[in-house]
């Protein structure tokens, strides 16, 4: 986001040229100039379409995400017992310790 002119003449000559008060409103410009074009670029269409979901639409994705949460956890504690305790113990009854 460049709200400052990081050309270091033009803002020697800006700020001898200008007061405080008019580079604050030059700034205060910049920035609403910014603001009224958010949803005119490359995702405006997706912002002018987006929508707040219903209440199925929400429990929906609550369901599905708190499922994947829960596979990815049970894989993790999967994996865990794995390694902590049964290569262990086939290790100890093949020989190797």
């Amino acid at each position: 986001m460049k709200l400052f002119n990081r050309n270091n003449e033009n803002k020697n000559i800006e700020k001898s040229n200008k007061s405080f008060i008019d580079r604050a409103w030059d700034l205060q410009r910049r920035l609403e100039t910014r603001q009224q074009s958010i949803g005119k670029g490359k995702y405006g269409r997706v912002l002018k379409m987006a929508r707040k979901p219903t209440n199925e639409e929400y429990s929906k994705t609550a369901k599905i995400t708190s499922i994947g949460i829960l596979l990815i956890g049970g894989l993790g504690f999967l994996i865990f017992f794995i390694t902590t305790q049964i290569v262990p113990w086939v290790a100890k009854h093949i020989g190797f310790k």
